[in-house]
């Protein structure tokens, strides 16, 4: 039996064992499991590795970033970017990749119908990183709003707003439990010209998100982004099996 799986913390929520449960059976492919790996901390993944049908892994917070010094080798995709969210195992050699791009990179192409224009990316984790490698391919400026950076949420003004319509959600705000929470940013100052993308998906419509339609936003949350860069994982692992 090939064995897969999803590491992170707090992940009971997600949807991946269900997506490549059905996947396996609606595909017939055969002597394949998923499992959903719950660790406390990163360091606990070293167990993982020494289980001998374990042939990938699927990455997500907060491990995105953590995960790399665990690995062999990276993919230029990820080393570039900086981040990891699949890893692919042959003959015990752990090696990193980044799907998340490809993910967001054929998401936000089916959301926009206009590329001329300027994003907030809300967040500076391993997300946001394959966020940023994206936009900068798409020729996209950028700030990065995040707490401890140069630019925060403090900064976020009626000006700052109506420069930048696009605003991407890369932090875990409002996510399954926490249905309630959003980024703090003066959404008052949102307008039909903007465009709101949140990499969450459950719920299907966070606040961010609601807060964003509201105003007449066009809004897109990140099931379909999750689901490109699963089949993208797919991909790599049956070219090494």
């Amino acid at each position: 039996m090939k064995r897969f799986g999803l590491i992170g913390k707090n992940i009971s929520y997600s949807f991946s064992e269900n997506y490549f449960d059905q996947k396996f059976e609606t595909e017939k492919i055969e002597n394949c499991n998923y499992s959903v790996f719950d660790l406390n901390e990163i360091s606990d993944v070293k167990k993982l590795f020494e289980i001998p049908e374990l042939k990938g892994l699927n990455v997500t917070i907060p491990y995105k970033e953590k995960i790399i010094p665990f690995l062999d080798e990276l993919s230029v995709e990820a080393k570039t970017v900086g981040a990891v969210n699949c890893i692919g195992i042959v003959n015990g050699i752990k090696t990193g990749y980044n799907t998340d791009v490809f993910g967001f990179e054929n998401s936000i192409k089916n959301f926009l119908d206009n590329f001329d224009l300027k994003a907030l990316i809300l967040g500076d984790g391993g997300a946001a990183k394959a966020v940023k490698y994206v936009l900068k391919q798409l020729n996209i400026s950028f700030k990065t709003v995040s707490r401890k950076g140069e630019f925060n949420y403090s900064d976020l003004n009626e000006s700052e707003i109506k420069n930048h319509r696009l605003i991407i959600n890369c932090t875990p705000l409002g996510t399954f439990p926490n249905v309630n929470l959003k980024p703090e940013i003066p959404y008052r100052f949102l307008t039909s010209d903007h465009y709101l993308f949140d990499l969450v998906y459950n719920p299907e419509k966070t606040e961010f998100l609601k807060s964003g339609e509201f105003r007449g936003a066009k809004i897109k949350n990140g099931y379909e982004m999750l689901q490109l860069q699963a089949e993208k994982s797919w991909e790599i692992w049956s070219a090494l099996l």
